[in-house]
């Protein structure tokens, strides 16, 4: 996928919720400002029905939690220091939901993450705008 702008990011967003269920692990690859946090709020608008205008960035607390037909846990891992600080906060157990966790910055975590995750690997392309990639992975990443 390809997002020239703010608002076909998030419409990228709404588009791959459509594919997420309850218990998906959304893990976001990409450099800082690459657009993770608006690819997010496209997936949290289209899963919870919360506004757009109400939807920000966890980088400060973590984790931003958003209730609606299927609730999203959206985490930011940015200012994270090591995997044990991660178990340390109880996070993993947002795993074992059924709701879809979105976590960026997921590299941070990877040796925790389940076999079984959507990935998300942003991109900025040189003519302008972002590559988004999408796969979901059954492999084993611990």
């Amino acid at each position: 996928m390809h997002a020239r702008s703010t608002e076909e990011t998030i419409f990228c967003g709404i588009e791959i919720a459509k594919k997420l269920t309850p218990g998906s692990i959304v893990a976001l690859f990409g450099d800082l400002g690459v657009g993770k946090t608006t690819l997010v709020k496209g997936i949290i608008h289209a899963l919870t029905g919360v506004p757009l205008e109400e939807i920000c960035s966890p980088t400060f607390n973590y984790l931003n939690c958003y209730e609606g037909s299927m609730n999203v846990y959206h985490f930011d891992l940015y200012r994270l220091s090591s995997v044990e600080d991660f178990l340390h906060l109880g996070f993993e157990e947002f795993f074992f939901l059924k709701g879809v966790c979105c976590i960026e910055w997921s590299e941070r975590i990877l040796p925790l993450l389940p076999e079984h995750i959507h990935s998300l690997t942003l991109k900025h392309m040189e003519e302008g705008g972002r590559e988004i990639i999408y796969e979901v992975s059954e492999r084993s990443l611990r």
